[in-house]
């Protein structure tokens, strides 16, 4: 079974995402700016989710993580809960 871990990063406009990207894209430390900015529970580990399945996750996120190049931060990605910035750490068959 495939399975990835990520990181991310939830908040409510994408303009906020956005800014948050090039901030990290600038230097900052994507752990610091999750736990600094994210609306989810998981910004006390600074946006890890561990490992998942796929499935387990919603749809968009979903597609993201099992699609994207590994170690890049990806985003805005927009779901039923704001928009997120995610990056893939790894992944597994």
């Amino acid at each position: 079974m495939l399975r990835a871990s990520a990181r991310h990063l939830l908040v409510d406009t994408e303009e906020q995402c956005l800014t948050l990207k090039q901030q990290i894209a600038a230097g900052e430390d994507f752990a610091a700016v999750a736990q600094a900015h994210s609306n989810c529970p998981s910004k006390a580990q600074g946006g890890a989710l561990g490992s998942f399945g796929r499935g387990q996750m919603v749809q968009e996120f979903d597609e993201v993580v099992f699609s994207a190049p590994l170690n890049e931060v990806q985003g805005p990605v927009k779901t039923q809960f704001g928009y997120h910035l995610l990056e893939v750490t790894a992944r597994s068959e």
